[in-house]
């Protein structure tokens, strides 16, 4: 019985789930509609949602592959293979390796709107200072890191 007290203690709330794991309340129950959580233990006074250990501890996976940017599918395709056990580590490694580039794509993206709004700023401080030469530049700048924009689509 103590085992079953501790593990009752562990349980969760959706609301502490939600917190806990960066998800809304919605998406915790459609992750749960769709099948991604498995069964979501329920209270056997009040029928609310309780959050095992076993689930948290799915959760905060799914949480870190969608902070990665893994869509729905991705996510279920991790937990289909993580069932296969290692049998499935090539495929694993093939999810995780593509999801990477997709994230590095990402990354250079909005490298390239942060250099593009740092441009804009340095154009309007040179303005703010009547630095012609400063703004001639800095127009020159923004007009390279547009045409890098139109080289990426």
């Amino acid at each position: 019985m103590a085992g079953a007290t501790r593990e009752r203690a562990a349980d969760l709330t959706i609301q502490e789930m939600a917190r806990r794991s960066g998800f809304s309340e919605p998406t915790l129950r459609y992750y749960e509609k769709i099948g991604l959580l498995g069964t979501v233990g329920r209270d056997e006074t009040s029928g609310h949602r309780r959050y095992g250990p076993a689930t948290v501890e799915r959760v905060e996976a799914l949480s870190c592959l969608r902070s990665a940017g893994m869509a729905v599918g991705g996510m279920r395709r991790y937990l289909d293979l993580l069932a296969e056990g290692d049998a499935a580590a090539a495929e694993q490694r093939d999810l995780f390796a593509s999801q990477a580039e997709k994230l590095a794509a990402d990354i250079e993206r909005l490298q390239l709107r942060l250099t593009y709004l740092r441009r804009k700023a340095d154009l309007w401080d040179a303005r703010v200072r009547g630095d012609a030469d400063a703004e001639r530049r800095a127009i020159e700048d923004v007009m390279r890191v547009m045409d890098q924009f139109m080289q990426k689509d």
